[in-house]
């Protein structure tokens, strides 16, 4: 007997799918034909291992997400050139009008580890993972500074979540999330999911301990 390819897994992932969403609840997808109405953005991390929909257990159209290398949001910069999460966030917030936006971040991240190994180091051989973590890099560079190049666990949790916080004070410097958010419109959310216990973290500020949502 032969086992089931990749490819073929996949495709009866799909069936099971239709079966379960076109067949047994065509209703939805009447709904979502006419068009999107999400209330919640999640910008997470393209690790395989951290899907937002299945994690938060959500329904098609209920989410509006974007995924990049460790979850990062840039600062706001509008120079023509191209800016996929930016434009991204565009959409979700001038467009869609999402009341929430949550940056999901995770244990684990591969970005993150190259950043902490990489800090301090004259290049880097890939093309664009390096200039793109270089964003967060302040947030672990005193990890460097301290000797702990590779990072242990808890270093790298902290990096992790540090990494969480410079994107979120990122989503202020774009000026019509800013003004939804001092309108009390929108709301900015930092969680951190720690893949090896299965539990999900809020992010606060420096000053604050991360607090345990589930």
């Amino acid at each position: 007997m032969t086992s089931m390819s990749t490819i073929d897994r996949l495709l009866a992932g799909f069936r099971s799918f239709r079966a379960h969403y076109y067949e047994r609840r065509p209703k939805l997808f009447e709904t979502l034909q006419q068009g999107q109405h999400p209330e919640v953005m999640v910008i997470a991390c393209s690790d395989a291992r951290v899907d937002p929909a299945i994690l938060t257990q959500s329904e098609p159209g209920e989410l509006f997400v974007v995924r990049n290398v460790a979850n990062i949001v840039p600062p706001f910069k509008p120079d023509g050139l191209h800016h996929g999460t930016s434009a991204a966030l565009e959409f979700a917030v001038r467009d869609l009008g999402v009341s929430h936006i949550i940056i999901l971040g995770h244990s684990q991240c591969g970005g993150i580890q190259e950043l902490v190994r990489g800090l301090g180091e004259e290049g880097n051989k890939r093309d664009f993972i390096g200039p793109w973590m270089s964003i967060v890099g302040g947030a672990c560079a005193h990890h460097v500074r301290a000797g702990k190049g590779e990072g242990d666990a808890q270093d790298l949790r902290e990096v992790e979540q540090a990494s969480i916080r410079e994107s979120t004070a990122n989503l202020m410097t774009y000026p019509w999330i800013r003004e939804k958010v001092n309108q009390q419109k929108l709301g900015l959310y930092g969680w951190w999911f720690d893949l090896g216990a299965g539990k999900l973290w809020a992010v606060r500020p420096p000053t604050e301990k991360a607090a345990r949502l589930g």
